[in-house]
């Protein structure tokens, strides 16, 4: 049973566009050309906050308000883009934002969040230490927790698979990042509302597989570490409303190393589409490379979910630092 109804992701849209216009998906032909394939960018780059999560703090805030809770402060935990979405939707609504990250975070994306008026509070060693201190703060503090994975956040987040679908007809395959679900589950709720028979496969990096590992499983596989550059998929206990929802909807999730991510996808956005792309906006790129025995002669869709890296990694990454 899908989470939602044409009707609400259309409203979803319609409300979403107030803040953030529609993306683009783009074809292009020197990707095409260095690849052998027929790929669809869906550019959610190109966002105000340069990354898809943007969509699911507005949902998320919108909700917030609509409902009988009288606080005014929301906290959540976040490697980036979540918690610049929460930021962002929290000014907007009139809420105080205090998001949570681990020690060594991106330092720009931490100087994004602060811009947007959030208090950044650094605590932990990777985003599972975070989240369950600002589960404590949140306790103490008699602040509003925002999850990384939740209903609204997902019908917000919802609004580009709309897009994406609506741009381009009868797509044979799309691959996605996964972190904690939100961006593969709103793809797979919007193809199933749809009644379309697109395939849907998320992509993790196979130093944080807990994803990939539990949907093997088909039950919740945590593991010690999670050890990626690419932090927005560098989850080591994943959600179970999310599995579930992913192990009836995905046709796989795929593991592609932090030297494919670099090399294959993040060097190749760049040459080929002068575009920026983060380290798990381009693990989709670097999985339907990995997969051109597969991909040859399909409609395949790539979604490029964030352009929020910092300078220092990108030029070494341009340098063909591995």
């Amino acid at each position: 049973m899908s989470l939602f109804d044409i009707a609400e992701l259309r409203d979803a849209a319609s409300f979403v566009r107030q803040y953030v216009a529609p993306t683009p998906t783009i074809r292009w032909p020197l990707l095409d050309r260095a690849t052998g394939l027929s790929l669809y960018v869906k550019h959610e780059n190109h966002t105000k906050l340069g990354a898809f999560k943007v969509r699911g703090g507005l949902t998320f805030c919108q909700h917030l308000m609509g409902s009988s809770d009288t606080r005014r402060g929301v906290i959540s935990a976040t490697r980036g883009n979540h918690g610049q979405s929460i930021a962002h939707a929290a000014r907007q609504f009139g809420l105080t934002a205090t998001i949570v990250v681990p020690h060594g975070n991106a330092v720009e994306k931490n100087a994004a969040m602060r811009a947007w008026g959030a208090e950044v509070i650094e605590h932990g060693d990777d985003f599972q230490e975070a989240s369950e201190f600002a589960v404590d703060c949140a306790a103490r503090e008699d602040l509003i927790m925002i999850p990384p994975f939740h209903r609204e956040l997902i019908r917000g987040v919802a609004t580009y698979g709309l897009e994406l679908f609506e741009q381009v007809a009868k797509l044979d395959r799309v691959y996605v990042p996964v972190g904690m679900g939100s961006g593969i589950c709103s793809l797979i709720t919007v193809r199933d509302v749809l009644g379309l028979d697109t395939e849907i496969i998320g992509v993790v990096a196979s130093g944080a597989d807990a994803v990939a590992q539990s949907f093997r499983a088909g039950e919740i596989v945590e593991t010690s570490a999670a050890h990626t550059f690419a932090d927005g998929v560098a989850c080591r206990s994943p959600n179970q409303d999310a599995l579930d929802i992913i192990l009836r909807g995905a046709r796989d999730i795929v593991t592609v190393g932090d030297d494919q991510i670099r090399r294959d996808a993040i060097r190749l956005y760049f040459s080929s589409c002068h575009t920026l792309a983060e380290g798990a906006g381009a693990v989709p790129l670097a999985a339907a490379m990995a997969a051109k025995h597969e991909n040859i002669n399909k409609k395949v869709a790539v979604i490029l979910t964030g352009a929020n890296i910092d300078r220092t990694e990108f030029a070494r990454i341009l340098a063909g630092d591995t």
